[in-house]
């Protein structure tokens, strides 16, 4: 058995090409060759918290893989990262244990990011005039970074709730090429974004009111029962409304929220695997209103755990 550290994964990461390695497995799941059972859950109180366990495996392969990941908010006042966890590789054909990677939440934080990445190379305007980022955690700095291969666009719209968090965020990513703006106002985001990303573990709407003809949305912090980033009427008046994995949107997400207040419909949706394949068409015009609703599916960290206990060989 292989047991692979932080430093060790970091150290294997440049080697695997992710947005390949995630994008084959959407495309698996979409077309019936993964198992993916649903999302084991527990929320916390005091302090407020979220545990997800995540697992399964593809059709045919050599491995399968269980994810723990955790999310306590309130750990910044700690002075520790919010995000935890580890990812556990076995034998599909023996149920031999072969890996352990100790990723302290690290992988689960990169598949995220990559699909997000993902999402804006297949549903994103062919011109992104200001990338919107709503939040200023690790989250909503890794989807800055790995956006930069996708689309040209170094102008950036950041909102969150604290002045010096904005003023951290706007210094990181300004060293990595961006010029960024901060607001405290969301509806700066809307005004002004055409690509915008939510990355918050918001339960009321962030982002309310009219898109702007061609945005796109991609949101990645809502993926519980209880959290929304986006007013219902955003999808409601989408020109496409795009799911990880239809089955758990419907469970968890903006989409969940959006069919509780009858403002999309289980048959309008589609999935973002179908779209990478060709099977499903995505936008077809540069003025249509998309939204990308992120929950995280296991084939993502089955992909990201393959590859890297393999790069560490």
């Amino acid at each position: 058995m292989k047991i692979l550290t932080l430093d060790q994964i970091k150290s294997a990461l440049p080697a695997v090409d992710l947005m390949a390695e995630i994008e084959s497995g959407f495309v698996a799941y979409s077309q019936g060759r993964a198992v993916v059972p649903p999302v084991g859950e527990l929320i916390l109180q005091e302090p407020p918290g979220d545990v997800h366990i995540k697992y399964g495996y593809l059709t045919g392969d050599d491995h399968y893989v269980i994810k723990i990941a955790s999310g306590f908010y309130q750990n910044a006042k700690l002075g520790l990262p919010s995000s935890n966890g580890l990812m556990l590789v076995f034998s599909q054909k023996t149920g031999e244990l072969e890996a352990v990677l100790l990723d302290e939440g690290h992988l689960t934080d990169i598949r995220t990011a990559v699909a997000g990445a993902i999402a804006a190379k297949y549903l994103a305007p062919s011109t992104v005039e200001r990338i919107g980022i709503v939040g200023t955690g690790m989250q909503a700095r890794l989807q800055l970074e790995y956006l930069a291969p996708v689309t040209p666009c170094r102008e950036v719209l950041v909102w969150g709730r604290s002045a010096d968090k904005l003023s951290a965020y706007a210094r990181d990513m300004s060293a990595r090429g961006f010029s960024v703006a901060t607001t405290t106002h969301a509806d700066a985001i809307m005004a002004s974004c055409n690509l915008i990303v939510t990355t918050t573990p918001a339960t009321r709407p962030i982002l309310t009111g009219k898109a702007r003809a061609g945005t796109h949305f991609t949101a990645v912090g809502s993926d519980t029962h209880d959290k929304q980033e986006l007013a219902e009427e955003i999808l409601q008046h989408a020109d496409l409304v795009v799911a990880d994995s239809i089955p758990q949107c419907i469970e968890r997400g903006e989409i969940h929220q959006a069919l509780k207040r009858k403002a999309v419909t289980q048959a309008g949706l589609v999935e973002l695997g179908s779209i990478i394949a060709g099977d499903t068409i995505g936008r077809t015009s540069d003025q249509q209103v998309t939204v990308a609703d992120l929950t995280g599916v296991a084939v993502q960290d089955i992909q990201i755990a393959k590859s890297v206990m393999g790069a560490s060989e």
